[in-house]
């Protein structure tokens, strides 16, 4: 089966793109990298001959509100036209858990914005919602620094290794579509304060990491689920434990 990942040069779809291709399949890694820029469209026609499923894992260049807003937009509408014209039967979309329940995030709009286009546009589609990723942890305890502490919402957070989503999609995208959404997440579901208190220890920082019920996630307000599935027993969860993760990082 020939499968385009529209993104494949990135973290998830360079994993991605390997692991359809040790499973015998041609994967096209598409990405400006490659001269394939879904924003502009250029390559997009090309990338997209013969391919019969498109996962699109592109990710925004700037995180400010209307850049990332325009460009999941933007590449949604050229890669869900290419792939009408090209005949594409499975468009394979990475979203996030939660996004439709946090307010007050730019990146977490967008992403709304690109379902509902994926949602409209006739493609028979499946929506992965990932929780957020293993290497994304330092990131958000970098952002939630506050003079000598790093002080955290009051909510559950259940991450998830890179790998294991690159997974997840390999298999969805083989699979028939969903014409829904299906959700994915770690193993284990911890105190949002526990996971980055762990990932700050093993970098050294000797930081407290404390909770504050009025701290924001990315200035969006958490309830204590908003991060992780809605429904626990239908989510997909992956085999690496955080511990585990630390451990080799």
């Amino acid at each position: 089966m020939k499968i385009a990942v529209i993104g494949g040069s990135g973290l998830i779809g360079g994993q991605l793109t390997a692991g359809l291709a040790r499973k015998g399949h041609e994967a096209i890694a598409a990405s400006p990298r490659t001269g394939v820029n879904a924003l502009t469209g250029e390559g997009l026609a090309e990338a997209l001959v013969g391919a019969e499923v498109v996962v699109d894992v592109a990710n925004a260049p700037s995180f400010e509100d209307a850049a990332v807003l325009d460009f999941f937009e933007r590449s949604s509408r050229n890669l869900l036209a290419a792939g009408r014209r090209a005949g594409v039967k499975h468009h394979v979309a990475l979203s996030i858990v939660g996004v439709d329940r946090v307010q007050g995030n730019g990146y977490f709009r967008a992403k709304v914005a690109q379902e509902q286009l994926i949602a409209a546009s006739g493609l028979p589609y499946t929506i992965v919602r990932a929780t957020q990723f293993f290497e994304f942890v330092a990131t958000i305890a970098a952002a939630s620094v506050a003079g000598d502490r790093i002080v955290v919402p009051d909510a559950d957070f259940q991450p998830i290794a890179a790998a294991d989503v690159a997974s997840a999609l390999a298999d969805v995208a083989v699979q028939a579509p969903r014409n829904g959404t299906i959700e994915i997440a770690g193993p284990d579901r911890l105190p949002f304060r526990d996971v980055v208190a762990r990932r700050v220890a093993v970098s050294g920082d000797g930081r407290e990491v404390s909770v504050d019920r009025s701290a924001q996630y990315f200035g969006a307000a958490l309830e204590q689920g908003s991060l992780v599935p809605e429904d626990g027993a239908a989510a997909r969860l992956g085999l690496t434990r955080f511990e585990t993760w630390l451990t080799a990082a």
